[in-house]
Formats: structure tokens, sequence, C-alpha cells
């Protein structure tokens, strides 16, 4: 209708359409309304994702702050540990020195006593040489020939017993010896019992029985030694192994607890920055379909508001040419294509043959009153369309801001969220390294805590061994070293005896030797 009104001829009388220009500012009044209702709706969605935006960056400053707090516990954990450490290894350096100064005054203690053995030993050889030079010189056929001259009695070497006192006195001896020796000395025992119970005795072989008898005593005393000695050393040697072990344990143990809390907490962060990812690459996505859709808005409200303007133009223009022909402008003359001009001719052509009819006009109507332009009214309708072009021009202008606001945040936003990603992107793949060495470390702790258990086993079940074997003779030690001397002791005094017969047999000899002169 409005382009109807605006196409009209200028002959034509003019009917006032006030009615059609309230209809257009309904019409405007509606679509500015619509606009503004999806306006509205479309700043309520970029509220909730900008809500939606908060929550997830919210949830990572709080993954970041979680991840913060358990390694500033690790690190103070690690440094109460490395301060134990180092407090150990001051108090092993103390020990250390105290050791080898200790070692040093053992060194100088056991030369000093190896010197004293060695003049022991030295003066106890003189004093058996001389004692058997002494033993020589008196059994020697001349001094015995000069004791049978200038002797009256027996010497100091007679005795008042004779041979089978001495005999049994002997067997006596090595009979309660042999009731409480150990059953392993009985052969030995029973081969001298033997040897004493015949007819015809020879106390040099039993003599030298004897004396084998007191050197298999002192070897199983010096095996004795040499195994309590050896167990001991074993002892302190496993146990030091096995407290060893136990700190590596303990180590392992805490490495593993370490590894295990870093990659839960690696598992964590990375699935927080995954999610932080995914969720960014949705945000840039949607502000993307957002951007473009609000571009396309404001495409299509800068095309319909030009328009409206050329048509308020054109409807002010038209107004103009019947109430302001000063200021109307004529809309420049425009070529008629073909196919309008075939149309034109053809209208031309029925109109003329409808004149040119036999039919009689109809006759012109009555005359009309004299018309009155409406001047006052006009201008108001003129103002009223002025006042629709500003507002479209503030519109198109506050539009035409928005969006140049609107794209400058969308590229700062994506900007930002560039970085974020590449940020994110880095830190993901590092934490993932730190995850695969952690999870090595972890598994490589786990292997050593493996080997190291059946380490300790293998060294308690060697101490238990160590137990079964030396226990008995470490706590018998003392018991077996006495009742071996007393038995030494006894078989020395049977000795001892049957020496004192041998010398009386001697004796005997020689007052029979003597007689017979």
């Amino acid at each position: 209708m409005l382009l109807s009104f605006l196409s009209g001829s200028q002959t034509e009388s003019y009917v006032p359409k006030s009615g059609d220009i309230t209809g257009i500012l309904k019409q405007m009044k509606d679509t500015m309304v619509k606009d503004l209702s999806e306006l509205t709706a479309t700043e309520t969605s970029s509220v909730a994702t900008f809500g939606e935006l908060m929550r997830a960056k919210t949830k990572e400053v709080a993954a970041n702050t979680k991840s913060i707090e358990s390694k500033s516990k690790r690190v103070g954990e690690l440094g109460v540990s490395i301060a134990e450490m180092k407090n150990d290894l001051d108090d092993t350096t103390a020990a250390l020195i105290e050791d080898k100064k200790f070692l040093a005054n053992l060194d100088e203690t056991c030369e000093t006593k190896q010197k004293e053995w060695a003049g022991i030993v030295k003066a106890r050889g003189e004093e058996l040489v001389a004692i058997g030079e002494t033993i020589k010189i008196l059994n020697d056929d001349d001094a015995l020939e000069l004791f049978k001259k200038t002797l009256p009695s027996p010497s100091f070497v007679q005795t008042t017993t004779n041979l089978a006192k001495l005999k049994n006195k002997a067997l006596t001896l090595v009979q309660e010896l042999e009731s409480t020796s150990p059953k392993s000395h009985h052969a030995h025992l029973d081969l001298i019992t033997l040897a004493l119970s015949g007819k015809a005795v020879n106390f040099a072989k039993v003599i030298k029985l004897i004396d084998n008898m007191v050197t298999i005593l002192g070897k199983e005393q010096f095996d004795d030694d040499s195994k309590k000695e050896y167990c001991e050393k074993q002892f302190d040697f496993a146990d030091d192994k096995k407290k060893g072990l136990q700190r590596d344990l303990k180590d392992l143990e805490t490495t593993i607890d370490d590894s295990t809390e870093s990659i839960a907490t690696l598992t964590e962060e990375i699935k927080a920055l995954g999610a932080g990812i995914v969720s960014l690459d949705k945000d840039v996505a949607e502000s993307t379909e957002t951007r473009k859709e609000e571009h396309e808005e404001y495409t299509e409200l800068i095309a319909s508001d030009s328009a409206a303007k050329e048509l308020l133009a054109m409807a002010k223009n038209r107004l103009n040419k019947f109430y302001n022909p000063a200021q109307y402008k004529p809309p420049p003359k425009r070529e008629l294509s073909e196919e309008e001009r075939i149309s034109s001719n053809f209208a031309f052509v029925q109109i003329h043959q409808h004149l040119d009819g036999n039919v009689a006009p109809a006759p012109p109507p009555e005359s009309a009153k004299a018309y009155q332009a409406k001047g006052e009214e006009s201008t108001g309708c003129i103002a009223m369309l002025d006042l629709l072009v500003a507002d479209l021009d503030k519109e198109m202008t506050e539009a035409e801001t928005t969006e140049k606001n609107a794209q400058k945040e969308y590229e700062n936003f994506m900007s930002d969220a560039a970085e974020k990603r590449a940020t994110d992107s880095k830190d993901l793949t590092d934490k993932e390294g730190y995850k695969a060495e952690a999870e090595s470390e972890l598994e490589a702790a786990k292997e050593g805590k493996t080997a190291k258990v059946k380490e300790l086993m293998a060294t308690e079940k060697y101490i238990s061994s160590l137990h079964a074997e030396c226990d008995w003779l470490i706590s018998n030690f003392d018991l077996r070293k006495n009742a071996r001397a007393g038995e030494i002791d006894a078989l020395k005094n049977a000795k001892a005896v049957l020496s004192g017969a041998d010398f009386a047999f001697v004796q005997t000899q020689v007052r029979a030797l003597r007689g017979s002169f």
C-alpha cells in the first residue's frame, strides 16, 4: 500500500493516509520489540555461557591450588627427610671417626700383645730347653754312676710307690675322666685305659697316647675358638646386612608412596587439564558460532535499517512533493527495459482500444468542494519521519559500535584462548612426561623392593641357620672350655703319675744294678 501511495500519479486527488503511517510505525515498533527480545535472549545466553566458563575456570583454579598445596607438602616432607639424612650422615661420620680411632688403637694393642706373646713363647721355649737339658744331664749314665756312688738313699726322683700302685692310680684318673668326658673322647680314653689295663704296661706308649689326647683336646678347643669367632663375625655381618636391607626397604617404601602420590596427583591434574582443554575448545566453538550469529544479525539489522531509511526518505520526499515542493527531489530517470517497454505499449494499446470503442464513457463525478491542504499536520508527519530516521541512524551507530566491540572482544578471547590452550597443552605434555617418569620410578622401586625382600628373607634364613649352627656352641662355649681344661688337667695329672712311675722304675733299676754290683 505504501508503494502504491508513493507511486501514485500527482494528478489524482489526494486522500490522507495517516492510518498507513501509523501502521508502518506500529510494524516498526513490533520489529524493534522483536529485535529487543532476540537481543535479550542472546544476552541471557551469553550470561549463561559466561557462568559456565567461570565455573570451569573455578574448578581449574581449585585443582591447581590443590596441586600447589600437595607439592608444597611434598617439598616440606623432602626437606625434613634431607635434614634427617644429614643428621644421620653426621652421626655416621662421627661413628666412623671413632671406629677408625678404635681400629688404630686396636692395631696398636694387638701389635703390643703379639710382641708380649712372642716374648712369653720365647721365654717358655727357653725354659723348656733348660728343663730338657737338665733332665738330659741328670739322666746321663755318668751322672747315674756318680749318684750311685755319692747318694746313699734314693734321690728326689725316687718315689715311695711301686709300679702297680702308680698304674692303678693313673688308671683310676683316666676312668674318672672317662665318666665325665664327652662321648667323642671315649674312644681315645678307652685306648689309654686298655693300655693301662694290660699286664705289660708300656708307660712311654701310654704317655704318648695321653699327649695325643691332649693335642686332640687342644685342637678341639682351637676349633671351638675359631668357630666362635666365625659365628660372631657372621652374626655381626648378617645383622649389619639385615639393618642395611631394612633401611633400603624403608627408603624404597617411601619412594613407592611418594611416586604413588605423585602419579595420583599428576593423573588428577592431567584429567583436569584435559577437561579444561575440551571445555576451552567448546567455549571457542560456541563463541565463534555466537559471533557469527551476532555478525549476521548485525548485517541483517544494517540492511533492514538502511532499507527503512531509504523507504522513509522516499516517504518524506513524496510528502515534500505535495507540501514543500521546493524540498522535493525528483527521482532519477530510469531507462525502461525491453520487457517493461513491451508491457507499457501493450497497456497503451488496450487503453486506446477502450477509448475508441462504441461504449459511451461514464458521466463525470460531481465536483468536490475546494480542498484545503493540511500544512500543520504535514509538518508533524515529516518531523516524525525525520525522528524515525534519526532513531534508525542511532540504532545503526549503536549496532556498529556493538559490532566493533564484540569483534574486538572475540579476537581478544580467541587470542587468550589460543595462548591458554598452548600453555595447557604444554603443561599436559609435561605432566604426562612427569607421570611416565614417576611410573617408571615406581616400577623400579617395586622391583627393587621385591629384590630387597628376597635378599632380606635369604639373610634372615642365613641368620636362622647361623643360630642353629652357633647358638649351642656360644651358649656352652665357656662350659665346654672349662670341661676341656679340666680334662686336660686330668690327663696331665695321669701323665705326671706315669712319669713318676717311670722315674721310680728307673730308680728301681738303679738299685737293682747297684745290688748286682
